[in-house]
Parts: C-alpha cells; sequence; structure tokens
C-alpha cells in the first residue's frame, strides 16, 4: 500500500512547515487528490490516522477535495473532463487527448493552533 508511504511524506510536509511558522498544533490537513494520481482517498483516510499519531498532527481532521481528470482533445480542440487515462473523448471520441489535469496529490491547507 503506497498510501502509507505518502501519509508519511504528508506528515514530514506538515511537520517542516509547523518548524517553518512556528505552530505547535494541527487542526485540519486539507489535501488535494486528482481523480487520475492513482491514489485512493479511503486509502489515505486509513493510513493518516496512523501515521499522524504521536506527531503535530495526531488527532487533526484530514479532509479531502477531489479533482477530476482534464484533458486536451486534439481532435475537437476542447477542454474535456475524464475518469480515467485512456478514455475516449466524451464529445468526439477520440483518443487523441492530452492530459491537463487530475494528476495532482498535495497539501493545499492547513489550520493549526
Amino acid at each position: 500500500m503506497h498510501e502509507m508511504a505518502l501519509c508519511e511524506g504528508i506528515i514530514q510536509i506538515v511537520e517542516d512547515e509547523a518548524r517553518r511558522r512556528a505552530f505547535s498544533k494541527v487542526k485540519v490537513v486539507c489535501l488535494e487528490i486528482g481523480a487520475l494520481s492513482h491514489v485512493a482517498p479511503e486509502a489515505i483516510r486509513f493510513c493518516f490516522e496512523a501515521v499522524a499519531a504521536r506527531t503535530i498532527a495526531q488527532g487533526a481532521a484530514l479532509e479531502i477535495i477531489e479533482t477530476p481528470g482534464a484533458a486536451w482533445c486534439m481532435a475537437c480542440s476542447k477542454s474535456v473532463e475524464i475518469r480515467q487515462r485512456h478514455d475516449a473523448c466524451p464529445g468526439c471520441g477520440s483518443y487523441q487527448l492530452q492530459v491537463t489535469g487530475g494528476e495532482e496529490l498535495r497539501v493545499r491547507e492547513l489550520e493549526v493552533d
């Protein structure tokens, strides 16, 4: 389960920010997870609590914003929403798509004391 390693990285980001900005407690961690990121939000929720134990983020709420996949269709010259890689364009059916969004996994916001 690579989500455990991802959560360890998230906690490292939070702890680095705590040292940089001198806060002592994290109340909320808000993550942005793209539909094409190959990250399962429910697995992140499960792992986050275990990884956050005995850290500055212990007991913090985890908010997840799921962003859709997006691509540029070269055939019809439109930006389209896609659910997974290698989907056809929902407008024209072409497979000539350039992914433009939905691959992200980022700490978007922290609520701290």
